[in-house]
């Protein structure tokens, strides 16, 4: 196993760890961005559609299961979930996510591997993850107010 993928992997944990932390504790998602989050639901849903294909290892498919699980459990908790999601605050969190979605599937067709779907797919991923901060970065400066779970959950999400 690469040293760096395991510390992206689990910087990245810690960041899905320190959200659950602060919506689950304060039962509030004030200052999180639903595009985001939407965004990196999406980009583990076509990163990993090889889970029904490859299998590369025990540790890789668990990782890969918690990611898809975790990013997907935000997104229903900040849509769907009584209390928490009426702290959400839509008309902060007006970026157009979809412009993000546009570009990075045009990119991922104009440059990848091979032409496969899988592998158009995984290109995607990469391009819309390198992209999915910019909504919540935008929604952090109009709130003009940072709490400390939130931060430090921007700070490992960009460290991963």
């Amino acid at each position: 196993m690469n040293i760096f993928r395991f510390a992206g992997d689990m910087t990245h944990l810690i960041s899905i760890l320190v959200l659950l932390l602060k919506i689950y504790a304060t039962k509030s998602c004030s200052g999180i961005s639903l595009k985001t989050q939407e965004l990196y639901a999406l980009v583990f849903l076509t990163r990993y559609l090889d889970l029904f294909t490859d299998f590369i290892s025990v540790y890789n498919t668990i990782m890969k299961l918690v990611f898809i699980a975790s990013s997907l459990a935000i997104v229903w908790c900040m849509r769907m979930h009584r209390v928490v999601r009426r702290s959400y605050d839509k008309d902060l969190d007006t970026f157009r996510h979809y412009f993000l979605i546009l570009a990075s599937f045009i990119l991922a067709l104009l440059v990848h591997e091979k032409f496969t779907f899988q592998e158009i797919f995984w290109a995607f991923s990469i391009y819309l993850e390198a992209l999915a901060i910019l909504p919540q970065l935008v929604l952090l400066q109009r709130s003009g107010n940072v709490d400390n779970l939130t931060g430090q959950y921007v700070f490992f999400l960009g460290y991963a």
